[in-house]
């Protein structure tokens, strides 16, 4: 049994934690699952629907039963799912590969700190200078995009995992609709 000293100090913290207090900082938190828009379901954008539904049929084949069609439907609807974050991924990196200027904030916190104590004493070397006005170039310039977006590119990566399980069931249950004996195939 919980202790009334438990309660109070469970009802204390949930009070703490409410949550953005900002108009901004509420504006902030509202957009988080839309920064990519992977969160939002295919059918929510029409050109993405009608690719759903051409993609459905030819997965389901002609004379295919509304069992069939609707699993034909869930298949595609994951497929798409699983070709916005992927292309989701792509866009991100090719911005970041593009952008000649493009430096990881701890990158660019290094190098302010470095500017701002090089310019209190009146002495600032050349590879001093060199360095903190450089950007990574390369493979260097790969492995700092890679681990600056490492959090976008874990979301991402989360997503895929899940459109690729949606993608397997849906695949599971399409193939039982459509085996033979089945109560979704004709016979």
């Amino acid at each position: 049994m919980t202790s009334e000293r438990k309660i109070r100090a469970n009802r204390a913290n949930a009070r703490a934690s409410t949550g953005p207090q900002t108009t901004l900082g509420r504006a902030r938190a509202a957009r988080n699952a839309l920064r990519h828009a992977l969160s939002l379901p295919v059918c929510s954008n029409p050109a993405l629907s009608k690719e759903v539904e051409t993609f459905a049929r030819e997965i389901a084949g002609p004379g295919a039963n509304a069992e069939m069609q609707e699993g034909a439907r869930r298949v595609a609807e994951a497929q798409i799912d699983l070709r916005r974050v992927r292309y989701a991924r792509h866009q991100l990196l090719s911005d970041a590969l593009s952008d000649p200027y493009y430096d990881s904030y701890a990158n660019m916190r290094m190098k302010v700190k470095v500017l701002g104590a090089l310019l209190r004493p009146p002495d600032i070397s050349m590879e001093t200078l060199k360095f903190a006005t450089s950007t990574p170039q390369g493979p260097d310039k790969l492995a700092t995009i890679l681990s600056g977006e490492a959090k976008q590119l874990l979301a991402m990566d989360r997503y895929e995992r899940r459109a690729l399980s949606r993608r397997k069931f849906a695949i599971r249950a399409f193939d039982e609709a459509r085996r033979p004996g089945s109560r979704g195939c004709n016979n």
